[in-house]
């Protein structure tokens, strides 16, 4: 088996799983990961967009990926996102990410100024000397950050033998493309994962290795049956399903509400799984929200029965 096999699959990101009173839950983080073991996926990717990392502490992060690597740790692949905006914060959560075994730390570039990128290479290579075992993963979603992986910075990076994966959330799939044969021009392998989840059959069929996507979560089956269908060479079914899980992420960004708030709900009526609200200032459903979070759910589990 590749060493880097674990990575290859359905990589659902994992939401922040808050109490009543919009604290990290700790209990609700484990069931949650247990959800995604029970799925079937290959791994989760935690504390990153969909996790609402940027409006969390250190401490909450540590408490996070703590709890879920007392639940997955053997049973999932684990990639947590450590970057702050500063290295020092970004420093310590890598090397506690280290200290608590899991198999990637991935980071985004830091946001707000507009770093030089020998700037960035030395942010990111701080962080990943902080864990000298662990796997590391570039971000690349400028559209958020600001901030976009260029070749020349790839290149640059690709000098650090612990960068082994491009979790890519740029909009031209052609990005994958670059990044997928110039990691392989310098690497025996190299991963890179599609980003955008309306684009996974696209993503795929253009190079993409696997999936890291926000709205996994809440139908994690249906990207489990797509990447299937994609292995099987099945891609007219394939894309219709793509078709169909577009429909179902259309809906849920349909609402006053954060799509994090709504998929939540979702999975609060089609699994019966609590992990809060979101995060202010994202929203959370309002009364109107909640009819579009229940047509949601019915979406997904339509979907279920027609491909599944």
């Amino acid at each position: 088996m590749n060493k880097l096999d674990k990575y290859r699959g359905i990589i659902p990101a994992f939401y922040a799983c808050y109490d009543e009173d919009g604290n990290v839950s700790p209990e609700r983080v484990q069931k949650l990961t247990q959800y995604f073991i029970d799925k079937g996926v290959k791994g989760v990717y935690v504390n990153g967009s969909s996790g609402e990392c940027i409006y969390q502490g250190v401490e909450e992060r540590k408490i996070i990926i703590e709890n879920v690597m007392k639940v997955a740790k053997g049973k999932l692949t684990v990639i947590n996102h450590v970057a702050c905006n500063n290295t020092r914060d970004s420093v310590e959560l890598a090397r506690h990410s280290e200290s608590v075994g899991v198999d990637a730390i991935a980071s985004i570039p830091p946001i707000y100024f507009h770093l030089p990128e020998y700037s960035i290479a030395a942010y990111w290579n701080a962080i990943s000397a902080a864990a000298p075992n662990t796997d590391f993963v570039i971000y690349n979603i400028p559209q958020l950050a600001g901030t976009a992986l260029t070749m020349s910075l790839f290149k640059e990076m690709l000098k650090n033998p612990r960068v082994i994966a491009v979790k890519n959330s740029s909009m031209p799939t052609q990005d994958i493309q670059m990044f997928k044969a110039e990691g392989l021009a310098q690497r025996d392998d190299f991963i890179v994962f599609n980003g955008p989840d309306e684009q996974f059959v696209a993503g795929r069929a253009i190079g993409a290795d696997a999936g890291i996507g926000g709205t996994y979560g809440v139908m994690p089956e249906l990207f489990l049956k797509l990447n299937e269908l994609l292995m099987a060479g099945e891609r007219d079914t394939a894309r219709e399903l793509q078709y169909a899980i577009n429909e179902i992420i259309y809906k849920m960004c349909s609402s006053h509400a954060n799509m994090y708030a709504v998929a939540k709900e979702v999975l609060r009526t089609n699994e019966n799984l609590n992990i809060g609200g979101v995060r202010e200032p994202l929203e959370n459903l309002q009364a109107g929200d909640i009819a579009i979070a229940k047509e949601a759910a019915a979406m997904v589990a339509e979907a279920k029965k027609k491909f599944l």
